[in-house]
């Protein structure tokens, strides 16, 4: 009788081990899991999230860079929205540029990736021209729109005089230099074109040929069934270009090195930042100025997406 209960009491015995092999494995895949990520979250602790949470103590200091950070509460703050006048300037600066360059951005990509999306002889060419200036380095096309916005012998007021307009003194001008800045900005459209071509070409053509049947025109199938379905495509551009513009750098910070540049007219919030913390080592200050950056681009991008459920279609909502 024994013998006989011999075999079922292993066989039981080999049930009740098997979900521990299993647990196991699946504890074996965690490790590999996180033993694979961990560069990367090792290089997020010690090189973004450390840093960040360091540079709020810093924010509430005084730290040339050399001696102990003194700690001064909210002075930093203070004296930022109430005796510093180049901050408000470069505050002012950077929306003014914000509020050209990301409607400009948006519109002119979206009309470039509507043109670029039509069945035509040699697209392939032009989609990859307009995309070739996205990847030149910003500090090449800086160089050569300073030679384009040159007074007297720059290329755009040569085509202007051609028309018989006089062009200004784009990059000596305290009135023209923000617009010749977005100009140059604009110059690297080819990411927002790239995205929005591709959400152009996802569009089931099903959609549009059922519109023509039924009569509607090209405005009216562009603005009912294009939009729409790209609508979460732009969202994306939006928050992109937001976020891009708000953290302008590389131009301003060449074209003010040259002493002709009216630099009032031109600095913005990351130069001033930079300027503050590596030319008169005020770091506890650029700290300040970085968090207030911070707020300003969270709070930007926080009204976008709220106001984004008014007009971002998605295509699952549909089919609910």
């Amino acid at each position: 009788m024994a013998q006989a209960d011999a075999p079922a009491h292993l066989a039981n015995r080999a049930r009740t081990a098997q979900p521990k092999r299993r647990l196991t494995a699946r504890r074996r895949e965690s490790l590999w899991f996180y033993l694979i990520i961990s560069p990367w979250l090792v290089g997020l602790l010690l090189l973004l999230a450390g840093p960040m949470v360091y540079s709020i103590y810093l924010s509430f200091t005084d730290w040339n860079l050399f001696n102990a950070p003194e700690w001064i509460g909210l002075d930093n703050y203070v004296r930022l929205f109430t005796r510093d006048r180049n901050f408000g300037m470069a505050l002012g600066n950077t929306f003014y540029y914000t509020l050209l360059y990301v409607p400009l951005n948006i519109v002119l990509s979206l009309g470039v990736a509507y043109l670029l999306n039509k069945r035509l002889p040699g697209m392939r060419f032009f989609r990859t021209v307009i995309y070739l200036p996205y990847v030149v380095p910003v500090v090449a096309t800086t160089m050569v729109f300073r030679w384009v916005f040159a007074p007297t012998n720059g290329q755009l007021n040569s085509f202007l005089a051609l028309l018989g307009i006089t062009g200004p003194a784009w990059l000596l001008d305290p009135l023209w230099v923000k617009p010749a800045l977005v100009l140059m900005s604009l110059w690297g459209m080819g990411s927002s074109v790239v995205f929005l071509l591709a959400g152009m070409q996802g569009i089931p053509s099903e959609m549009y040929e059922a519109a023509s049947i039924d009569g509607a025109s090209e405005r009216q199938r562009f603005f009912n069934i294009t939009l729409p379905m790209l609508s979460p495509v732009i969202f994306f551009n939006m928050i992109m270009s937001i976020i891009s513009s708000l953290q302008t750098f590389t131009q301003v910070y060449i074209l003010n090195a040259d002493p002709n540049t009216p630099n009032n007219a031109i600095n913005m919030i990351i130069p001033y930042l930079f300027d503050n913390a590596f030319r008169f080592n005020k770091m506890g200050y650029a700290s300040a100025i970085a968090w207030v950056l911070f707020i300003i681009i969270f709070v930007f991008t926080l009204v976008v997406i709220r106001s984004s459920s008014m007009w971002v279609f998605y295509e699952s909502e549909m089919k609910k």
